[in-house]
């Protein structure tokens, strides 16, 4: 791997290249990094815009929906103009302006057993979905590809976000079935404080760019709590399951027998 950094990019990452934990060999490991992000709304938003601006490289973007004027109050890489233009394209238009260094492959299209392949490009995926279905469907994909994860959701006042990695617990241990459907209302039925996202999908860009870095210490096997009502933040472990159908003792190889939907649930006939 060359280490050369023309005099720009000294200049636009001259705050990491002067760290010890990052310096010029970790610069260029970001610059050298593919990081696919799934979904580019309220999470994914802060996540590409950190990871662009810290010069992740290659940048990938799942999402198959497109701008409303009501995501503007949290969706911070989507513009009024954007308005009708998938977010996909919105997305991309913003990193290449922030910063040239980086690529961005977008995938308009909803994350599916049939597409979810298209993760295994990628060094590192930042779960920003908004629905269980997808969530799990990352997870397992990923554990069996041995690919990284660092997941994140919100509700209201409250985010969590959580690091998946193959030698650690997956989201399955931690959740082993989804919620029963229509039990956990969406933020356009409950509403959700439009800064909330933000400081979740920081924290998550935080966990991918350390797992990239292969420095710090990520949330594998520790669920983060964060109440932006009561500023708290709470950490709370979590175990493997012996038992997990997924990272267990006895794993699947494969997400094309798994249903996602309803429950989620891996049947082990």
């Amino acid at each position: 791997m060359s280490l050369s950094l023309d005099a720009t990019q000294l200049d636009r990452y001259s705050r990491h290249i002067i760290m010890d934990e990052v310096g010029p060999p970790g610069q260029k490991r970001l610059l050298d990094a593919s990081v696919l992000v799934v979904g580019a709304g309220g999470l994914g938003s802060p996540v590409i815009q950190y990871l662009a601006a810290a010069g992740v490289g290659h940048l990938g973007i799942v999402d198959d929906d497109v701008v409303e004027r009501s995501n503007l109050q949290r969706q911070v890489v989507h513009r009024d103009d954007d308005v009708g233009t998938p977010k996909v394209e919105s997305a991309a238009a913003f990193v290449h302006g922030l910063n040239p260094d980086v690529t961005v492959e977008t995938y308009e299209t909803r994350l599916e057993k049939e597409n979810v392949g298209v993760l295994a490009d990628y060094d590192v995926v930042v779960d920003a979905s908004d629905n269980f279905p997808t969530r799990y469907l990352v997870n397992d994909f990923c554990r069996i590809n041995e690919i990284p994860v660092a997941h994140g959701a919100i509700y209201k006042f409250e985010g969590q976000v959580t690091t998946l990695t193959p030698d650690g617990p997956c989201y399955r241990c931690l959740f082993p079935e989804a919620p029963e459907p229509g039990t956990v209302p969406d933020c356009a039925t409950t509403g959700v404080l439009g800064v909330l996202p933000g400081t979740v999908g920081c924290i998550q860009a935080t966990e991918a760019v350390k797992l990239v870095l292969d420095e710090g210490d990520p949330l594998v096997g520790r669920l983060l709590f964060y109440d932006a009502m009561d500023m708290t933040f709470e950490t709370v472990p979590y175990r493997r399951n012996p038992d997990c159908p997924v990272c267990g003792d006895d794993p699947i190889d494969s997400v094309a027998d798994v249903e996602y939907t309803d429950a989620c649930a891996v049947s082990l006939d």
